[in-house]
């Protein structure tokens, strides 16, 4: 491998030098381009993806100055590839470039699917706001581009760390949205109960007995086989637990729901703070007694 890098630094400065010798006939961006090219190439066999990121940084610059956005964009998009393995913050950097050439020149899907990766990354990095405000930014250009399953899946990502950060009325909002239009498509449609649970699951987040109530109906209104679903069951067990401050009862409706369907770690996380406010609700009366 290391015999791969020094090849790539070889040409590397062999494309460093033809940028600054001010001798060069020809267009020296266009064949310093092609130098950088092979060595980020053999740089990438080496395994040496700090300096495959840069060169292709100074490819991208390369490609700007012979003003090719396009083939710069992918570029800065290769750079930040490379970088992924190495330095997050600098593979964001460098896809964010990428995303700004794209939208310049109309590439609104590519620019998506940029945005949406941006998005992963600062999910694994814990930064939920920008993670939102990324998976916002994807979910606009896919719908720019019709692409609606795209849209709402970065949309439903967008809802569930709005709950986790208790943004509880704009998750609700999206699912009961997303569940509305899974409704009105064959296909869809029998997604929409899960939507719907999680809706209702933010709602019980809220702490409003009415609410939730309210909600519950409005559900079956949207979808009248709603009230016969096991997802309707669990959520109207658990609100008459909340009436009634039975701790028992609420561990217990999810003990049963679970034990056919799997809850998965976001529902668990929710229905755990659910559970602390209805026990820290029976704690005060116990005290009152």
């Amino acid at each position: 491998m290391s015999d791969q890098i020094v090849k790539g630094e070889e040409l590397e400065k062999q494309a460093d030098k033809k940028l600054t010798d001010w001798k060069f006939f020809g267009n020296k961006h266009e064949d310093a381009a092609d130098l950088f090219e092979k060595a980020a190439n053999f740089y990438k066999i080496g395994k040496s993806w700090d300096q495959a990121g840069a060169v292709y940084v100074k490819l991208a610059e390369c490609y700007m100055k012979l003003d090719s956005k396009q083939e710069a964009a992918n570029a800065y998009a290769d750079a930040g590839h490379c970088y992924k393995k190495t330095n997050t913050t600098e593979c964001i950097s460098r896809l964010e470039q990428a995303v700004d050439l794209l939208m310049e020149i109309g590439r609104l899907s590519t620019s998506a699917k940029f945005c949406k990766e941006i998005a992963e990354l600062y999910e694994q990095e814990q930064n939920l706001e920008k993670a939102m405000d990324y998976y916002d930014k994807a979910s606009d250009l896919y719908l720019g581009e019709e692409s609606i399953s795209y849209a709402n899946q970065c949309r439903l990502k967008i809802a569930e760390h709005a709950a986790e950060m208790q943004q509880y009325q704009k998750a609700i909002e999206i699912f009961e949205d997303i569940a509305k239009q899974a409704l009105s498509n064959n296909l869809l449609k029998y997604g929409a109960k899960g939507h719907l649970l999680n809706a209702g699951i933010c709602q019980l987040c809220k702490g409003d007995d009415v609410a939730i109530t309210n909600a519950l109906e409005k559900y079956q209104d949207l979808d009248p086989t709603f009230g016969g679903t096991r997802e309707y069951k669990l959520l109207a067990d658990l609100t008459a637990s909340i009436e009634e401050e039975d701790v028992t009862k609420f561990t217990d409706a999810i003990k049963e729901f679970d034990s056919m369907t799997k809850l998965d770690a976001w529902k668990t996380t929710l229905l755990l703070r659910v559970k602390d406010l209805l026990k820290a609700k029976e704690m005060e009366e116990d005290d009152l007694t």
